[in-house]
Order: structure tokens, then sequence, then C-alpha cells
């Protein structure tokens, strides 16, 4: 007997096939068959006659390694349908970890936007291998999450202090040799990593593996070698621009020292940055020629950056204002409230500097406000109030500020991309040397959201616009990212795969306004959105969200190297 019997559902399958009328009978996990299902006995049947079936979306890059502790729901993810996410990125990982050394919950903090009060009341850290934090989160999670192990909490566990002062030693590369190997054979999905200028920890320092050195590098990927079903991300030195040509050869050859694809975050794609993303995504290019394969991950919308005074993240960038965004929020406060205190802040904010943009106050909207003063401002550029009352567009940004005690949502409004824009993305999301996520999820939870970007491909690319056909854009959001990381049981609706689904209504599916929610562990917020119009959300065929709302269940897999996983092709496959 059928656990589950969905009746005549639109499929679409994860392949890119067109859609078909189909039941789909679930049992054990798993999907049992597929066809015409009648007369199959089931405890129980749902009528999908109006709905889209799909596999469940898979998001390659989230940071969600501590949230996992205090919602293991995975929220926003799992309301956009995603059933699976590779958790670990950049080289940010809570474990290996040292006992008594808060040194990784400080870098989080700083790099990943995670409110530190969040991670010290939220987190047990209780483990120090990463096979020890595996097996903690085993039997706690809605959807199925696969872990990387960080380049940083690897240097941190070997190297302490040193670990960004210096380059690391012989005998110190080969410990480091030994704690990644130890955390794959325990099951973690690969290793991960970064160079980027803009990764600095909690003392304001360049995170641990930006002191490494190009051998080091290479002495981990070569440890990926020995296992199956793994996989290498890092973040490149140059966060804009084109790659240098030394990242693009360490990436390279990491890959083929590795014996595995490399991928690395992030790139956004618009019409006049197309020169650029050519020349990036060549990358893979002069990759497969040497026996390697490189891709880059790619951000599929556009960006809304928020500020808050009170996370302070970017603006501690400014001139000056690292010390000020260190203090308690009630001298910030204080500090706001002075009309001597905020002009110094101001003239130092306005020195030059690459972050220099950021203190361009009056481009700055109101996205959301705490307040009756800011809420009637919400929608409004701080440039336009100020003039309206012949007034100083910081010392008005700055009373706005103080009357939400230092919560205002602020930022600049992304503009729609253009036709021009839209033909250079899809380009790139159909480039096998490219793939869509880079979603960042569990991290700058008061600054970003891109958490939704499946539902607003769906929503935008599909719907809206009719660019994209919806088993195109199903295939890039499923068996896509599933084929890079090797899983083989994901990404697709066949028979024997596990019966990882979204239902969803293709004529409402789609992503609500940003709002903040003050849910944190510590008290604070977070940016989120809730989907609209998916029915389901299934793993291993149990519903985890039903009508936008978790279910409490917790049907998720800890994702287990070479189980869950199998080598993927370093030749790249063509779409």
């Amino acid at each position: 007997m059928l656990d589950l019997l969905i009746r005549r559902a639109w499929l679409v399958d994860g392949t890119g096939s067109e859609r078909r009328r189909a039941d789909i009978g679930l049992a054990d996990g798993r999907i049992a068959a597929i066809g015409d299902l009648r007369g199959q006995p089931a405890v129980r049947e749902i009528d999908a006659s109006e709905r889209i079936v799909c596999p469940g979306f898979i998001d390659l890059h989230t940071h969600y390694d501590a949230q996992l502790f205090w919602d293991p729901d995975l929220t926003p993810s799992s309301l956009h349908g995603i059933t699976s996410v590779v958790s670990g990125n950049c080289g940010f990982t809570v474990a290996p970890l040292e006992p008594g050394d808060d040194y990784l919950a400080r870098l989080l903090s700083r790099v990943e936007g995670i409110p530190l009060g969040a991670l010290r009341t939220g987190v047990p850290w209780t483990w120090r291998s990463t096979g020890e934090y595996l097996a903690a989160l085993r039997g706690r999670t809605a959807i199925n999450v696969g872990v990387l192990v960080g380049h940083s909490a690897l240097r941190r566990s070997v190297m302490g202090a040193a670990a960004t002062e210096r380059a690391a030693t012989a005998g110190e590369i080969e410990q480091m040799q030994g704690l990644l190997r130890a955390g794959l054979r325990s099951g973690a999905l690969g290793f991960s990593s970064t160079r980027s200028q803009t990764h600095f920890d909690g003392e304001g320092t360049p995170v641990p593996s930006r002191w490494a050195t190009e051998d080091e590098f290479i002495a981990m990927a070569t440890v990926c070698a020995e296992f199956d079903g793994v996989s290498i991300e890092t973040s490149p030195v140059a966060s804009t621009g084109i790659l240098p040509d030394d990242d693009v050869e360490l990436m390279i050859s990491m890959s083929r020292h590795g014996r595995c694809p490399v991928n690395w975050n992030a790139m956004t794609v618009t019409a006049g940055e197309l020169p650029i993303v050519e020349a990036n995504i060549d990358a893979g290019t002069r990759a497969e020629a040497a026996g390697g394969r490189v891709v880059a991950m790619t951000i599929p919308m556009p960006v809304q950056v928020r500020y808050s005074f009170l996370s302070g993240v970017f603006l501690d960038a400014l001139p000056g204002w690292d010390r000020f965004m260190r203090l308690p929020p009630a001298e910030r406060l204080d500090r706001l409230a002075d009309p001597a205190e905020r002009a110094r802040l101001n003239d130092s904010a306005q020195q030059p500097g690459p972050r220099r943009d950021q203190a361009d106050w009056s481009a700055l909207t109101v996205l959301e406000g705490f307040s009756p003063l800011s809420r009637s401002l919400e929608g409004r550029t701080i440039g336009a109030v100020a003039e309206q009352q012949g007034r100083d567009p910081f010392d008005v940004l700055s009373e706005i500020v103080v009357a939400d005690r230092l919560r205002t949502g602020l930022g600049r409004i992304p503009s729609e991309p253009t036709a021009a824009d839209w033909e250079a993305k899809l380009r790139v999301w159909r480039d096998p040397r490219a793939v869509v996520g880079a979603s960042d999820a569990g991290a700058h939870l008061d600054v970003l959201a891109i958490f939704n970007y499946p539902t607003w491909i769906l929503q935008e690319a599909v719907r809206r616009h009719g660019l994209l056909a919806l088993e195109e854009a199903v295939a890039l959001l499923t068996s896509v990212p599933a084929e890079l990381y090797g899983l083989h049981d994901r990404g697709r609706v066949n028979e024997g795969a596990r019966a990882d689904l979204v239902l969803f209504d293709e004529a409402r599916v789609g992503t609500e306004a940003l709002s903040t929610v003050e849910d944190l562990p510590d008290g604070s917020g977070r940016v989120f959105a809730p989907a609209t119009g998916i029915d389901a959300v299934m793993v291993a065929g149990h519903t985890v969200v039903a009508n936008g709302r978790p279910t409490g269940v917790l049907a998720g897999a800890v994702f287990e190297r070479g189980v869950d996983t199998v080598s993927a092709e370093l030749q790249v496959p063509r779409r």
C-alpha cells in the first residue's frame, strides 16, 4: 500500500522535459510509482489536478550552520520550496572547534552578520570535531542539510591565534589535512574557503583562510581526492570585476588536485556587466581544457542591501566608524542624538575611501520603520525628506534612526531588470559553466534577502515576463545543482528517488514583500518573506510545510558524502 497518492498532478520532473499529467505514489520516503495509478490503495490521497508537482529546490550556498539549533524548519528557505541546502560555505563553519574558544562565534557574527547574542544563546557549542557536529544535527531538521568543512575553522583549530598572523608550517598543514580527512570521513560533503578581501573576523582582521598560501589550498584539495562524492567551494580575492588570473589558476589547480568540481561565489549579472561575466565564466572553459571543472555561482535576482544602525554591517566599513559600531546600542543612540557627535561621525564617513558611496545618505530609502515618524516616511529617500525640511540629510537620518532605536531598515531600491538585463541573465543561467544560487541564507540576517530566489524566478522570469518555460526554470533549481554536487537521489522526480517534492499553484507562486521579524534567540530581528502559492513542501514523503506554515515534522536528512553523493563528472555537462 502507498503512504500517499498524489492524483492527476501536472508533473514537472526536473529534467527540463515537458510537463505531463501523472499520478505519483509515495512509499517509505521514496517515489514508488508514477503514471496512471487508479485503483492503487493508499493511506492518504491528494487531488493535485490544478497543481504543479516538481522536485524540491536545492540551495547550494547557505550559512545555516548555527540557525539549525534554534530553527529546525530552516525558514524562510523551506517556505520557498527548498528541500535541500548545503551549509558551511566560504570556510566559515562551527566545527572543528576547540573547547572554550569563542572565536568562531565572533567570526560568524562579523563576517556573516549573525547576532553574537543569538550565536551564544542559541547554539550549544558542545562538539569538537566535524563528525560530532554532524551527529548533533541528525534528527533535528525539517529539510535536508549537507555541510562542508571550513578552512578558517581548520586553521583556527590547528594554529590558534596564529591563524590570523602568518602562513602555516608544513606540520600545521599536515594537521589541517588530518582534520579535513576526518571531517570528510564522517560525512561532510567537501571543503570550503575564501580569499575574498571583504572577509574579516570579529577583531577586524582578515579571516584565517586569507593567510593561507597557495600550497596550503592545494594541500587541502589533495585530501578531497581521497574521497568520492566531494565538492569544493571558495570565494576568490576580488568581489567585483574580472577575476585575477592567479585566482582562476588556483581554482583550476584545486579542481585537478581534488578531482572534483570547484564552485566559486558569487557573480551578479546585468547587461552592463556582461563583458566581465563572460570573462569570469571563461574560467570554466580553461578548467575543462586543463582537466578540471570550475563553476560560477550566480545570484539570479536584484539584491536589495539593507542598512541598519543596530547591526552596523557595511556601515562599520566607513572611515572611523568601526569603533562607533562596536559601542553598545545605548551609547550609539546617545552619540546620534548629540549634534556635535553627529557632525564628527558624518565628517569621518565622508572621507575618501572604497566604501564612500555608502555615506551618500540622501540616496537611502526608508524601507521599514518602527516608530510613527519612520513609518510615515517609508518609501521616501532621505534626500527628499531633507530637501523638503531644509535640513542636513545626516541630521534627518539620525533623527529617524534614534526614534527607531537603531532598527530602521534603510537601503537603495534596486531597479527592475531591463530587457537587456533579462537577456544577459538567461544567457548565464543556461550556461553549463554557471549555476543559480548564492542565497547566503542564514547569514546577513537583517541586511540581505536572497533566500527567496526560487519563488522569485518562478514569479518574475516565468509568470510575469514569460521569458523562461516553467520546466526549464525548475531544472535550473533542481537537477542542475543536484548534478554539480553529485546528489544522485535528489533533483528529479523518478521512481526510486527520494520523495522531496513541492506542490504549487502555477498562477500564484511567488514571494511576498520583505519585513522584519524579531524571532532570534536573543530577541533581535531578521529580514523575512513568506512565499505565495505553495500548497505543500515534502521531504522524504512527509509534509514539512503546509499552506505556508511549517508543520513541525523533522523529516530532513543530514547528507553523508559517498552515501547521498557520488563523484560529479569533471566533464562539463551540456544543457
